[in-house]
């Protein structure tokens, strides 16, 4: 796939999943070229990956979501970005940048959606004593992960199961189904 879309990453921490995405975008035929990587958080350690590869990045504070948003924007616009990845990114955009952008948004969340959305997932799932968890890549929507679900996995909670030992199962599985969703996206 010569023409591959270009693509944007916003992340917030560790940036295992933008390593996952950066690996299989190296690939001839996978469809999207990371073409800048954003970030809320200057200390964001997935910044190591931006300058692993050469992505170009910008860290832009969250403390005003609208300078935020229109920055990023601004950003966006200029590198003709036509997709964006969420991965770990821990703030929600507004209903104005998802129609401002016009174009795909995507993010991973680690549950399976629409069951436990928003923070602390993997605390709430234990403490309601569910047999299963998993992860959900799916659109973003106005309204907090529900967008249309494109992918999920499901992972088998363990009898003594921690909150760590959950996230890390879980880790291991979106790294494989973010890849898989963007293919999937455009076949």
């Amino acid at each position: 796939m010569v023409n591959k879309i270009r693509s944007c990453v916003f992340i917030s921490g560790n940036g295992s999943n933008l390593k996952s995405i950066i690996k299989s975008s190296r690939d001839y035929n996978f469809p999207i070229k990371i073409e800048l990587i954003i970030t809320n958080n200057k200390k964001a350690k997935g910044l190591n990956f931006a300058k692993k590869y050469n992505i170009p990045f910008k860290v832009f504070s969250y403390d005003n979501r609208k300078n935020f948003e229109r920055n990023s924007l601004n950003e966006i616009k200029k590198r003709k970005i036509r997709f964006l990845c969420l991965a770990g990114f821990m703030k929600i955009l507004s209903k104005n940048f998802i129609k401002d952008f016009g174009y795909q948004i995507i993010n991973i969340h680690p549950s399976l959606l629409p069951k436990f959305k928003g923070l602390n997932t993997h605390k709430r799932v234990l403490k309601s004593k569910e047999k299963y968890s998993g992860c959900t890549v799916h659109y973003v929507s106005p309204v907090l992960d529900s967008g249309k679900i494109i992918l999920q996995k499901k992972v088998l909670i363990n009898k003594n199961e921690t909150e760590n030992s959950l996230r890390k199962k879980i880790l291991l599985q979106e790294h494989k189904i973010y890849p898989k969703s963007i293919i999937s996206i455009f076949k």
